[in-house]
């Protein structure tokens, strides 16, 4: 299939996704453009993860499409770099910090080509980014969450993707570690990169994002953060389970208790 020069980086239709007959999403309608840092916010259950496994072509609809710079998934994927949950990933696998980030070089190579030393290096180069290099030789098993998490960012990098997908990269991690993943975000945004990223912190994605989906089964609102960042949005994406009791808790440390009150313990 023929790409279109104008088409966007991701484009959702009408996209309605069920597990075992029980609708997950409905209906959802998404264009994002070129250049955007997206976060995906919105209660436990509302079908973030399940938004970005079928956009990578994971998970079948069961009606509306996903398109990637105008092909279908099936053909637009090899384009998309994806971070998983640390939640779906095994552990206990037998391989190096440097074999995860060679996996990145795979649709580089092929099938049947064995990783060079120009793939080497852009791994390493990928791993110094992360501040992993250290841990190159290292079973993946063997790192704390952090660094699990820094090595998947790594991979993901090794793939020098045009877009990524990222669901819920900060959690689990400490404040070092996000923040440096945030700053990685930001600079791969500024080479016009396009990235959406499955995010739980309400206090935090002003800050991390220039744009913002509410989702809650459906697409509530998507645009700026300036523009859906809103109490009446977010009001209407976590239900009456979301109260904000003042302006002040809106716009501080108050909204980090209604998060914890509203999404429950992270997983």
């Amino acid at each position: 299939m023929k790409m279109s020069s104008s088409a966007k980086p991701i484009e959702v239709h009408d996209l309605t996704v069920s597990y075992q007959r029980k609708p997950v999403l409905y209906g959802v309608d998404l264009e994002i453009e070129e250049g955007s840092l997206v976060g995906i916010i919105g209660p436990n259950g509302a079908g973030k993860s399940t938004l970005v496994k079928t956009i990578m072509n994971m998970i079948k609809p069961n009606g509306g499409f996903v398109k990637i710079f105008g092909q279908t998934a099936k053909h637009g994927i090899s384009r998309v770099g994806y971070v998983p949950q640390r939640e779906s990933v095994d552990w206990d696998f037998p391989v190096t910090v440097m074999d995860v980030v060679l996996m990145g070089r795979y649709a580089h190579l092929g099938w049947l080509r064995r990783a060079g030393k120009a793939d080497h290096k852009i791994a390493s180069d990928c791993l110094e980014q992360v501040d992993m290099l250290p841990f190159s030789n290292r079973q993946i098993g063997n790192l704390s969450g952090g660094q699990q998490q820094r090595v998947f960012l790594a991979r993901a990098l090794a793939q020098e993707s045009a877009v990524y997908l990222m669901d819920e990269p900060f959690a689990g991690v400490d404040a070092v570690t996000e923040k440096a993943i945030v700053s990685i975000l930001k600079g791969l945004k500024e080479r016009g990169k396009t990235l959406v990223v499955v995010h739980h912190d309400l206090s935090s994605a002003k800050e991390y994002f220039d744009h913002l989906l509410l989702l809650n089964m459906r697409k509530v609102a998507y645009g700026p953060v300036e523009e859906v960042y809103t109490r009446e949005l977010l009001q209407k994406t976590y239900g009456g389970r979301l109260t904000i009791l003042s302006e002040m808790a809106f716009e501080s440390a108050g909204v980090r208790a209604i998060e914890k009150e509203v999404l429950g313990p992270k997983k």
